[in-house]
């Protein structure tokens, strides 16, 4: 299914959406994309309206870290397929940072984050510092991190989300290609943190990103299915708002 151009409608309608997209690659990682000992949650952020963004989570095991043997593809032997790999020096403050400290009230700890942008999250440059502030603290704690941004660049980001992310985490600049200026983005956090990012375009489909669960694994994520299962609960005469769109 091509990617909608969801400036055509109003915030309301995407956050809908968003609501039904997070869901949706809930119900496919809980059932058989994750190792049995992860978990996907779809948790609020404060002042939000329905789940912001998709937790995987782990029990804490006495060493911190899980067993890699049982967790998605490795990273050395299958490189994920993006037009764009860079990798970050060595961040001090990372490894002193806790790398446990965001938790779920369960007691289990959060090793992954997917944070889908909304149309808010770029809309002043206080609500943009906001974002990209909390992108670079998960990542420093060691919390892997995949950023899906379906919405062009601003003044505030010129060359997208991932852009203005990974120039406070490198200080490197990161150009968009002129033709794809959407951005889907995965994340490696921790000491030594890695970028895999994919530009994509109002039209195109989306591909499969990967979403890192230790620095050396990862696991595929079919973006497109719940994509397209999130597409069947807008409501049918948004549906056509947005395909008369795609059709002009």
């Amino acid at each position: 299914m091509p990617i909608h151009d969801w400036t055509r409608v109003d915030a309301g309608i995407f956050h809908h959406f968003h609501h039904e997209w997070i869901s949706a690659l809930s119900r496919a990682l809980n059932s058989g994309i994750l190792p049995s000992d992860l978990y996907a949650l779809a948790e609020q952020l404060a002042g939000g309206y329905g789940p912001d963004v998709l937790t995987l989570e782990a029990p804490i095991q006495s060493s911190g870290e899980l067993d890699e043997s049982n967790v998605g593809v490795a990273l050395a032997k299958v490189q994920p397929k993006v037009s764009f790999h860079a990798s970050a020096e060595d961040d001090f403050y990372a490894a002193k940072a806790n790398r446990i400290a965001v938790r779920h009230i369960s007691g289990h700890r959060v090793i992954a984050v997917i944070e889908i942008v909304s149309p808010g999250n770029k809309s002043t440059r206080a609500a943009l510092a906001t974002f990209v502030e909390k992108a670079v603290d998960l990542l420093r704690r060691g919390v892997h991190l995949m950023v899906l941004d379906l919405f062009p660049p601003t003044p505030r980001d010129p060359q997208g989300i991932h852009g203005a992310i990974w120039e406070e985490l490198s200080a490197s600049q990161f150009s968009l290609p002129p033709d794809r200026p959407l951005t889907l983005a995965s994340y490696i956090g921790g000491a030594r943190k890695q970028a895999f990012v994919e530009p994509v375009a109002i039209g195109q489909s989306l591909p499969d990103m990967p979403l890192f669960l230790t620095a050396n694994n990862y696991v595929p994520v079919s973006l497109e299915s719940a994509y397209e299962s999130a597409w069947e609960d807008v409501p049918l005469i948004w549906r056509k708002v947005l395909e008369a769109a795609k059709a002009d």
